[in-house]
């Protein structure tokens, strides 16, 4: 059997676009598993950022108590307006 020009240039071509195939398929995967992993991240902040706004809000509460007014009152009132804003658009979701 003669193998020839023609046959190596049809074998090239066959090896170079499954290549690119694969490349392409692996740049998927790599891309899908970025954008869980940063998902993931995502959560972890939120729930950072949860535990943050509740201490502050203890923290404010305790200045109430011993009789701060005036900005610690409006903070209080908005932070619990966030909470409680973004408790009802997470049921929404």
């Amino acid at each position: 059997m003669y193998i020839g020009a023609e046959e190596i240039i049809k074998a090239a071509a066959v090896i170079s676009a499954l290549t690119v195939i694969c490349g392409f398929l692996i740049a998927a995967y790599k891309w899908y598993a970025r954008q869980n992993a940063q998902d993931a991240e995502i959560a972890k902040i939120k729930k950072e950022q949860c535990l943050v706004i509740y201490g502050i809000l203890a923290c404010l509460k305790g200045l109430k108590e011993q009789g701060c007014n005036g900005p610690v009152t409006e903070a209080v009132a908005k932070i619990e307006k966030y909470i409680n804003k973004a408790a009802h658009d997470e049921d929404e979701t």
